[in-house]
């Protein structure tokens, strides 16, 4: 049985707290005259213990709907701008929801806490029918939170969520375990027995997850070398952390990196140190870009369709706004594409 949702507060019954008309409310709250101060500032302080906020669109207002997703990204903003994943994703999103005369609301905030502050204003302010919702974490408090709100949402990047029963939330992932298997089995293969990875933001179940897979792969093939140092996605603390694992008494042989940016401040890095790749290290990039084509060597990457898992995010979300169940739905998993980046190794040191 779903779940009845959280209901929003309205003009009545801020109305009916503060002792006056709702036409007394609209002038208190829109600062038109025809109320006495002291009325204007009891109104207003009724309005936010209940937690009203204006809408949007007059088309909420009326039931119609906001006819908008929204997308609230808490990541630190000075890493979006030359994050390819996102600017892919979006535009995937961005597609499918056009299509359906959707529009798409987003936001960046710095942490887990002003996220959820976002969505319970946007709901209360109707300024969407759902969400999607990336980065899950372990522990995630989002799920309740939306199941509480009534809001249906697709999580991205999640196998599974704790959600309450009868909540209206799918997800949408791809397995980033396999993925990381299929790269340590092609380097084990080219000989090379220490591996380090690079990895993203260490509290996104994602990033456990291949932290974990690189860790069974190796203790299963009998490596004692693989390491992994996370970051913020950044080149700077890419670069910084590829600098760190190569100044180790026996420095990997090969580098996994969690996006390209950091694969190529990684290569960088390596030229600075006069080393010379593959021959004496090989790097490989978690999702495709230009710039992993367009490096010298270019960069041997895990290859998937961004957009696409962006049109089937929204896909997704969109037969939920129509009334569709839930589901839980796998996407392709991204395929290892051997560039000039990774070689043999002759020597483990």
């Amino acid at each position: 049985m779903r779940r009845r949702p959280a209901r929003r507060p309205t003009m009545k019954d801020v109305a009916r707290r503060a002792g006056v008309s709702e036409s007394a409310v609209s002038f208190a709250l829109n600062g038109r005259p025809g109320v006495s101060d002291a009325t204007r500032e009891r109104v207003r302080r009724v309005a936010e213990q209940l937690g009203w906020h204006p809408s949007a669109a007059a088309r909420a207002l009326s039931g119609e709907g906001a006819a908008t997703v929204g997308l609230v990204l808490a990541r630190p903003a000075r890493t979006l701008g030359v994050d390819s994943f996102f600017l892919q994703l979006v535009s995937g999103v961005q597609e499918a929801l056009a299509a359906r005369g959707l529009g798409l609301l987003f936001q960046v905030v710095e942490d887990l806490a002003a996220e959820c502050a976002v969505h319970r204003r946007w709901w209360a302010e109707h300024r969407v029918d759902g969400l999607l919702v990336v980065d899950p974490r372990d522990g995630d408090p989002r799920p309740a939170l939306l199941a509480e709100l009534g809001l249906p949402a697709v999580i991205v990047g999640a196998p599974a969520v704790a959600a309450p029963p009868g909540a209206a939330i799918s997800t949408v992932w791809a397995d980033d375990t396999g993925a990381m298997a299929s790269v340590v089995d092609c380097l084990h293969r080219l000989g090379h027995r220490r591996i380090a990875h690079i990895a993203g933001l260490p509290e996104l179940a994602h990033t456990r997850r291949r932290i974990d897979s690189l860790r069974a792969e190796a203790a299963r093939r009998g490596l004692t070398g693989a390491v992994s140092v996370t970051t913020d996605y950044s080149d700077a603390q890419g670069a910084e952390a590829t600098r760190r694992v190569l100044s180790a008494r026996r420095p990997p042989t090969a580098i996994v990196y969690d996006n390209d940016v950091m694969a190529v401040a990684g290569l960088a890095v390596a030229a600075e140190r006069g080393m010379r790749v593959p021959a004496d290290l090989s790097i490989v990039a978690w999702d495709d870009s230009v710039l992993c084509r367009n490096t010298h060597p270019a960069l041997t990457a895990l290859t998937r369709d961004t957009a696409a898992f962006g049109r089937h995010a929204a896909h997704h979300l969109i037969t939920l706004l129509d009334g569709g169940p839930p589901l839980s739905v796998q996407d392709a998993m991204p395929r290892l594409t051997r560039r000039g980046s990774t070689g043999t190794v002759t020597t483990n040191g």
